[in-house]
């Protein structure tokens, strides 16, 4: 007996660069193809395949016939745990199968399609051995050319960090705290008289003046979270955006990925930060969902929350950064919009949060006060003491640093230090990786096994005589979900019903009915109302029957096959006795 591949042991405590990650996705398929496949869909704009794993019990039937989650990570260059998201729920549905009920449950009836990476190019910049800050895509956009002027974010003092710089200024917006003369506070609004600071960038000046700047844009200024179809919007309405929908081949892959698999009946897209999980929509409130829909996507939010600890909330109600600001082009909204399919960005971390800045997450705060939106703009002192302090205390040196006096260029004295926002906000610190990205595997199965799933529930032939026998299917849902999934696929008319087909044995004719029968869609168990109201009513929509009357003088079997491109396939032989 051929001894097994072992399987790939993938890191949680640091993040990997491409060509390792390409690596160890081709081991776990070698170690497992009876559950694993990986295939490239597609090539980033340097040229680097964007891999998508497909994990499934095939010997139970292919990924094709089984309701499906998608799952991906990275679309922004510097978020790289999303990676390990992925990568960790891949480990955990292999490492589990045959011994963790739910996920063999899982594997065994659903598929698992995984992007760990959609952007490879930004994030091998954010990987490097310099590093710096790129929203997204590699390609210049809009214009090929390097900004002239401004400035630069950039390591100016040759330590190998970009932190801030903090430059002596009558005008300053900025003052020593009271308490810890590493943090600046905001200066009173009448105060005058004492040492202020204007809080910069580290970086270089380019055709400085000596008097204004600006801050140089990035030559690379694409965000590919902006470039899906829908509500896609021009550069002027929506920065980064891009020329047109799906212009670049990293969002373009993608979205053809989604709309080919259409059993694809969930989808999560791994983001940083906030420790938190956004559903749709970003545009429009609440009052525009159908009532069905709002309902499981709290459902949905509730388990996720229950699970992870962060916030289910409306991007459009809780987590807008100016109220009168959207975004649009996004994935989740594409895929729910259009699709009908529910989707969910998560953004996994929250420095605040780990620090003990509770706001928004503690169940006694107001719910939708999300301290996440608004700390940028405005919070209180007291809270940079409490950031700052946990840095001391928990990321060994590397999150807040001591300033130090520097001579600049430009500026000349200057102070360089505070905040390493890559290393502390961007993503978490690699001693808090797997802690944080753990409980997403658990929501992420647990939305595989509400999904729709085809069952047959009767499968006969009776006997008429004279060779003639009536043939009755009953399939039914077993599913939380209705085999639609969303109200919204049905008024997008993107999802087929139930269709049952029957194959003959050679030399017999159907009677009555047709080789290709469509059926109705199925409902699931999510909006049965509640048992013991008196009022309830739990009628038979989770099933559809079918019947076919065959001649068949010479016997044989008849072959019935049920199928739905969101909850399944189904096959069963049938004697004719």
């Amino acid at each position: 007996m051929e001894t097994p591949n072992p399987l790939p042991a993938f890191p949680f405590d640091r993040y990997i660069r491409y060509d390792e990650l390409t690596a160890l996705l081709h081991a776990v398929a070698d170690a497992r193809p009876d559950l694993v496949r990986l295939e490239s869909i597609g090539r980033s704009h340097e040229g680097r395949e964007i891999w998508c794993v497909t994990v499934t019990h095939f010997a139970t039937g292919p990924d094709s016939e089984k309701p499906a989650v998608y799952a991906d990570g990275n679309i922004h260059a510097t978020e790289v745990s999303p990676t390990t998201a992925c990568t960790y729920l891949l480990h955990r549905l292999v490492s589990r199968y045959g011994t963790d009920e739910d996920v063999t449950r899982a594997l065994d009836t659903r598929v698992f399609y995984l992007i760990p990476r959609v952007n490879p190019d930004g994030a091998e910049v954010f990987l490097s051995d310099t590093p710096r800050y790129l929203r997204s895509s590699t390609r210049p956009y809009p214009f090929d050319e390097e900004p002239l002027d401004g400035l630069k974010r950039e390591d100016v003092n040759g330590d190998g960090l970009v932190l801030q710089m903090r430059v002596p200024d009558s005008n300053g917006a900025w003052k020593k705290h009271p308490d810890d003369a590493r943090i600046l506070v905001r200066r009173d609004p009448t105060e005058t008289g004492g040492e202020y600071y204007r809080l910069l960038p580290e970086g270089n000046l380019t055709q400085y003046d000596g008097a204004t700047f600006g801050m140089q844009k990035n030559k690379e200024g694409l965000d590919l979270n902006r470039n899906f179809p829908n509500q896609w919007r021009p550069e002027a309405e929506q920065v980064g955006a891009g020329p047109y929908p799906t212009s670049e081949p990293e969002a373009r892959a993608v979205v053809d990925f989604v709309a080919r698999h259409r059993n694809i009946c969930a989808a999560v897209t791994f983001h940083t930060y906030s420790g938190v999980l956004l559903r749709p929509y970003g545009t429009q409130a609440d009052e525009s969902f159908p009532a069905e829909d709002l309902w499981t996507y709290q459902a949905i939010g509730k388990k996720g929350t229950e699970l992870t600890g962060y916030p289910a909330c409306s991007v459009f109600h809780d987590f807008k950064y100016h109220p009168k600001e959207v975004i649009t082009g996004v994935f989740d909204d594409w895929c729910y919009d259009q699709l009908g399919i529910f989707a969910w960005t998560t953004e996994i971390w929250s420095p605040q949060r780990q620090a003990g800045i509770t706001e928004g997450f503690a169940k006694d705060t107001k719910p939708g006060s999300f301290k996440f939106t608004s700390f940028w703009r405005d919070h209180d002192p007291a809270d940079d003491l409490t950031m700052v302090r946990w840095a001391d205390t928990h990321l060994g040196g590397k999150g807040y640093y001591d300033w130090q006096p520097f001579e600049h260029p430009d500026l000349g004295s200057v102070e360089i230090g505070g905040w390493d926002i890559l290393y502390a906000f961007r993503n978490p610190a690699p001693q808090f990786l797997e802690a944080e990205v753990a409980p997403h595997a658990d929501w992420l199965i647990w939305q595989s096994l509400i999904s729709p799933r085809l069952a047959i529930k009767t499968a006969e032939a009776l006997p008429l005589g004279d060779g003639a026998y009536r043939i009755r299917l009953v399939v039914e849902n077993t599913g939380w979900l209705p085999s639609y999934v969303a109200k919204k696929a049905l008024e997008r008319k993107v999802v087929r019903p139930v269709v049952a087909e029957i194959t003959l044995p050679e030399g017999a004719a159907l009677v009555t009915g047709k080789a290709r029968e469509e059926l109705n869609q199925l409902e699931g168990r999510a909006y049965k109302p509640v048992g013991n109201s008196g009022a309830n009513a739990d009628i038979t929509d989770d099933r559809a029957k079918v019947e076919w009357v065959v001649r068949a003088p010479g016997g044989g079997a008849v072959t019935l096959l049920a199928r739905h491109e969101r909850a399944g396939t189904v096959r069963v032989v049938v004697p004719l006795p």
